[in-house]
């Protein structure tokens, strides 16, 4: 058996290993805990494989002109696929990276590391507790904040409150905006929240999602955009309908009637994104 490059994660104690693409030179996948998390391509760093990255990559294309640099905020750090994409597609854009797990950081570091000229700076700490100490001259500057965090399969509960989405949106630029990598199961309990609670922070909310996962038919990602300003996604539903996974646009009455009757969840009611079926994330890498 090939050994890949891997390393136990200090807070979790999760492995967490680069795997290479034996059909694609250059490309690699980042797998913690046996969940395929991040996806790069070294040559090609405008190249994102996952489906919910090239939804979040196209909110990227949309929230600026074409080229302009931007000032970014990554919450998850992952392989650093979408730092990598911002740097190629706005170059000289400055972006700041937080995440959990510093041997993390290493891994991609050495296996696969960062354009050179990139002005992504990275501070290791837990999301919430980090974006509490960033410098006081990014509120109210930021274009993008994404928030894509994990501990394996799950994202944690005190970064699905309301609280939390106040503080992540006090950084944003007036036309600034917040996206979130949402998984969710049956039923959408979990994503239906997220959505209200986005939603009682900032007023302009838009989900992006596959029409199986809408009829509740399957375990997936739900990615929701959300700015004080109306959202600049006139060409979006266009994009998502010729993508190689077609999705659909949710904004407005429907994006309200998605929510229905969904909490708003807050520090004292939050929870954990559902955990998928251990069959969905098999890979070859597994580890107990």
């Amino acid at each position: 058996m090939v050994e890949h490059p891997s390393v136990v994660l200090g807070v979790s104690g999760y492995t967490a290993t680069i795997v290479p693409d034996r059909h694609a030179p250059g490309q690699y996948t980042l797998d913690v805990d046996g969940t395929p998390q991040s996806h790069v391509d070294l040559q090609h760093p405008k190249h994102l494989l996952f489906e919910y990255v090239r939804r979040i990559g196209y909110g990227i294309d949309l929230l600026a002109p074409a080229g302009e640099a931007i000032t970014a905020v990554h919450l998850g750090a992952g392989a650093m696929t979408l730092p990598r994409y911002v740097h190629a597609t706005r170059p000289g854009s400055r972006q700041q990276v937080i995440e959990l797990e510093p041997a993390l950081v290493d891994l991609v570091r050495a296996e696969l590391p960062l354009p050179r000229g990139a002005q992504i700076r990275v501070r290791n700490g837990d999301a919430r507790e980090v974006l509490g100490k960033l410098p006081g001259g990014l509120v109210g500057v930021v274009d993008l904040l994404v928030v894509d965090i994990f501990s394996g399969a799950r994202t944690p509960a005190h970064v699905t409150s309301q609280e939390f989405y106040r503080e992540a949106a006090s950084f944003l630029a007036p036309e600034g905006i917040l996206a979130v990598n949402v998984a969710d199961g049956a039923g959408l309990v979990f994503a239906r929240g997220q959505a209200a609670t986005l939603a009682s922070v900032l007023p302009h909310v838009a989900a992006v999602t596959d029409t199986q996962m809408l009829k509740a038919r399957r375990f997936g990602n739900v990615v929701m955009f959300a700015s004080r300003a109306p959202l600049p996604f006139e060409r979006l539903p266009r994009l998502l309908a010729s993508d190689p996974a077609p999705a659909k646009l949710v904004a407005g009455h429907e994006l309200t009637h998605f929510i229905g009757h969904a909490l708003v969840a807050t520090d004292a009611t939050s929870t954990g994104s559902p955990p998928p079926a251990r069959s969905i994330f098999q890979t070859s890498t597994r580890r107990s």
